[in-house]
């Protein structure tokens, strides 16, 4: 199945967080936050701004970026656990 967000949505994909600390304590599955870190999958055209023209998107598909703990609605789709967010919602873009 494809999908296409809309407007300024974007949807992202939660990259995998530390197994260890840096002191290597191994974190157990249950005591790990959610990343904040994730790849763009897919991007919606852009807002429109009040005379009606459209406004692109800052994030492209492949971009690395950084967003808040509870940001996005998190959906599945072709069995992959995705967030579809507004672009508001990231707050930049890593690399």
């Amino acid at each position: 199945m494809k999908f296409r967000p809309l407007h300024d949505r974007v949807v992202v994909r939660r990259l995998d967080g530390e197994e260890k600390t840096k002191g290597g304590i191994i974190i157990p599955e249950t005591a790990k936050e959610k990343p904040q870190e994730g790849e763009v999958v897919a991007v919606g055209p852009g807002a429109r701004d009040e005379a009606g023209k459209l406004v692109a998107l800052d994030v492209k598909k492949g971009d690395r970026v950084l967003f808040g703990k509870w940001s996005g609605t998190e959906v599945k789709i072709d069995g992959q656990d995705l967030l579809i967010m507004k672009e508001s919602d990231i707050m930049g873009v890593v690399g």
